[in-house]
């Protein structure tokens, strides 16, 4: 996926001005809300299970060369394979590689960001193959040829009247007059157009929400059961996994799994939750023959070392874009890039560069709300501060920004002089502003009056009211 995170401003502008996305959005702050806050409230120990699972990463973290190489081990016992990829590019030629070695024509994917990451569909369309999404987002989202622009819900953005709409231009073999204006006609068609190329694919292609070091199992979670039929099928199941995914056994997975979907969804569980152990064996019904698990690191170690290591406790829950006001007001697609929300503002500048994501750290207002929610409890608003700094470290930060900062700076360490000046500009604004209470226009507070007017100030400051509660001298 190309990114357009450097044009994060014009992306937002044009998001605001959107009406159909508007009305999309809506159902993120009406819907994930609160059935998160209800599913929360009826597991007394969810607390308890969030430091619980947060304690699981960080352990695995401080010993992920000693868990990976488990994990390992027990993927080539069970029978199956393990590419060591540094790169995306090295992970694209891994997949083709298993890909072309059988002759595959079509191959079917589960919902899968790292797929997204390292742009799998296209290198393979370029290649001659048919790549088929079969998560129902993520398949009306490729019939559109846009990206994701959720973490779980790829198609949030969306209304359902679009999306019959690219459904009668898609499915031309279905009669022009069918019903298509309720969510079951939509689920019905393109569960007959999917069960077609479910049988019809060579390779079948999954992410991992987690890998079980003690057995050497992939893992994925899913409401629609499509991810169960793209690795059962075909005769190759590949699997695409980031590093960190590993966690250490069984146990810890039930642990995470109890903060996961009710952090993403609301739900107790959801519906799939499927353990995958390499190839079939000769006493199995059903499998794949090969079974393979890509291992993408893609500067995830380079974080692993610095102070963005938190951002890599990650569950991909979507708990923090659900609860951001940015993300409410732009949606997923003005981020740019694969991962949007919160934990796109971290994730992104470390995997692409602070050079080309400088905006989106930016993008928060620091309300907390994200690392409230987090199941992992990262500290979102922290490690965007960060970002902030190593960006005006490198004097990528707009010229006003760093010299308003320098005038900033230099009046905070003389509080005489600053509480002076503030006093002035109080009496003077309140004076020019006595007649209509407001102003239309201020210099140096475009941002905000270009918007709404600018309240005049009125009374004293809050330094002399608290002077005078506390019978004290005003500064």
């Amino acid at each position: 996926m190309r990114s357009t995170a450097h044009s994060f401003k014009d992306n937002a502008k044009a998001a605001m001005a959107d009406p159909q996305l508007r009305r999309a959005l809506d159902n993120v702050k009406t819907g994930f809300i609160g059935k998160r806050a209800k599913a929360a409230a009826r597991l007394p120990e969810f607390e308890a299970l969030r430091d619980a699972s947060r304690a699981i990463k960080v352990h695995t973290l401080d010993h992920l060369d000693l868990y990976l190489e488990r994990y390992e081990k027990n993927v080539l016992a069970a029978g199956g394979h393990v590419h060591w990829c540094e790169s995306a590019a090295d992970a694209r030629a891994a997949v083709l590689e298993i890909c072309q070695r059988v002759g595959a024509k079509t191959v079917t994917k589960g919902k899968s960001m790292i797929c997204e990451e390292i742009a799998l569909n296209e290198h393979l369309e370029a290649e001659g193959m048919i790549p088929v999404e079969t998560d129902l987002g993520e398949y009306i989202i490729q019939l559109r040829h846009e990206p994701p622009s959720h973490i779980i819900a790829p198609a949030v953005h969306l209304t359902k009247d679009a999306i019959e709409a690219d459904f009668r231009q898609a499915h031309t073999q279905f009669p022009k007059d069918r019903p298509l204006s309720e969510p079951r006609h939509l689920v019905d068609e393109a569960r007959q157009v999917l069960r077609t190329r479910f049988l019809e694919a060579d390779v079948g292609i999954t992410g991992a929400n987690f890998l079980i070091a003690e057995t050497g199992s992939s893992v994925i979670v899913t409401n629609e059961g499509n991810g169960d039929l793209t690795q059962v099928i075909p005769k190759v199941h590949i699997v695409v996994a980031s590093l960190e995914k590993v966690i250490p056994n069984l146990c810890d997975l039930s642990t995470i799994l109890r903060v996961l979907a009710r952090s993403a969804t609301g739900q107790e569980f959801s519906t799939y939750t499927t353990v995958s152990s390499g190839p079939k064996r000769p006493e199995d019904p059903d499998g794949p023959e090969e079974y393979h698990v890509i291992l993408l690191d893609n500067g995830r170690t380079q974080m692993l070392g610095n102070e963005f290591r938190e951002v890599l406790h990650c569950i991909r829950c979507g708990a923090c874009m659900n609860h951001c006001p940015v993300y409410h007001a732009i949606g997923g697609h003005a981020y740019g890039w694969v991962y949007p929300g919160p934990i796109g503002a971290v994730l992104t500048p470390g995997l692409i560069g602070i050079e080309e994501a400088g905006d989106l750290p930016n993008a928060s207002s620091f309300c907390g709300r994200c690392e409230s929610v987090c199941p992992m409890r990262i500290p979102l608003p922290k490690l965007m501060r960060h970002w902030r700094e190593r960006e005006f470290e490198r004097r990528l930060t707009p010229a006003p920004v760093r010299y308003g900062l320098a005038a900033w700076a230099f009046l905070a360490r003389r509080p005489a002089l600053y509480h002076w000046l503030l006093g002035l500009e109080m009496r003077v604004l309140g004076a020019l502003g006595r007649r209509k209470g407001r102003f239309a226009w201020l210099p140096f507070a475009g941002g905000w009056t270009r918007h709404r007017d600018f309240p005049a100030p009125q009374g004293k400051t809050f330094q002399a009211l608290w002077a005078e509660r506390q019978g004290t001298r005003a500064p």
